[in-house]
């Protein structure tokens, strides 16, 4: 028994250190300054290399407002890097450092991951570089709010423990493939960790290389989740029971330019029901700017149907 508990540690601990061969070199740490005087003001984060002409992935969060920033690779080397883009809504930017052939990475398909399977983090957390976790996919499909407010879909939570400066630091698995980018610790919660997935990863890093940014629609308006009175939904037949209260119109916004009022209930839009603020979120993409989009409204006790053309939304 003790040689086949002993075969089985052994064999775990191959897996960790081979994935950590392959991966270690891509690992960087990112800080970031408010001027050239004054080193690391702001913070420091984790990244990994993604392109080897020096693309580096890492969290918006991380290099938000950032003035300067600066990443150190595994071989002791301090290079400037520039903000090729962010996206605040999935906590995912893009840097390049200034130096070409660097080893780097490629994001794997995080669909073919399953739950209990061994994972690794590797990050820079507190200043000490090259740090490795591991753990197993605890949950997967997950949502977690982003700091824009807007939420976070298909996340994957892992019990590998990350810590502030884990952030933007790849999660991978046994083969070293990168299945995830760590995000975000639940404060004073044991083993609640979370990654942004890889697919997710890989269609942001590809329009922020583009575009700079993530481009989607709105139409203006500031509302809150609310219930629907259960004769209103009985008569309409309505799917849900609840709705968006459509509180405050922004001015001169697609929603100011239709004739949507406040005080009005959203349940719908172009037929795809509506039921709180994330679902309009998910359905405002990039395809809706400037097409004319229909909302199922319900104002007082009469279900409408208003045209707004969403523009696309103003950046953070």
């Amino acid at each position: 028994m003790e040689t086949f508990d002993t075969a089985l540690l052994d064999a775990y601990s191959q897996a960790v250190t081979r994935a950590v061969d392959l991966v270690g070199p891509s690992v960087v740490t990112v800080e970031i300054g408010r001027d050239t005087s004054r080193r690391g003001l702001g913070g420091q984060g984790s990244g990994f290399v993604v392109a080897p002409d020096g693309l580096i992935l890492t969290n918006s969060h991380v290099v938000h407002k950032a003035r300067i920033i600066h990443v150190s690779l595994s071989d002791g080397r301090r290079l400037p890097a520039e903000l090729i883009g962010e996206d605040p809504d999935t906590d995912l930017a893009v840097i390049r450092a200034s130096e070409s052939g660097l080893a780097s990475l490629t994001l794997g398909d995080s669909r073919a991951i399953r739950v209990g399977q061994l994972v690794i983090a590797i990050g820079n957390p507190l200043g000490f570089s090259a740090t490795v976790t591991a753990g197993v996919v605890s949950a997967l499909g997950r949502s977690l709010r982003s700091r824009s407010g807007r939420l976070m879909d298909d996340i994957i939570q892992t019990d590998a423990a990350l810590n502030p400066g884990n952030s933007g630091g790849p999660l991978v698995n046994a083969r070293g493939e990168v299945i995830g980018v760590n995000t975000a610790v639940i404060s004073g919660a044991q083993g609640l960790c979370f990654a942004i997935a890889a697919n997710t990863a890989q269609f942001v890093v590809g329009r922020l290389i583009r575009d700079g940014r993530i481009r989607r629609s709105y139409v203006g308006v500031a509302g809150q989740n609310t219930p629907i009175a259960r004769q209103i939904v009985r008569f309409y037949n309505l799917p849900a029971s609840s709705g968006i209260l459509v509180v405050t119109i922004e001015p001169d916004s697609p929603a100011a330019r239709s004739t949507l009022r406040e005080g009005d209930i959203i349940v719908a839009l172009d037929g795809h029901d509506v039921s709180g603020i994330d679902q309009l979120h998910r359905l405002l993409t990039e395809e809706r700017i400037g097409k004319t989009t229909t909302l199922t409204v319900i104002r007082q006790t009469q279900k409408l149907e208003i045209d707004v053309t969403p523009a696309e939304s103003p950046r953070h």
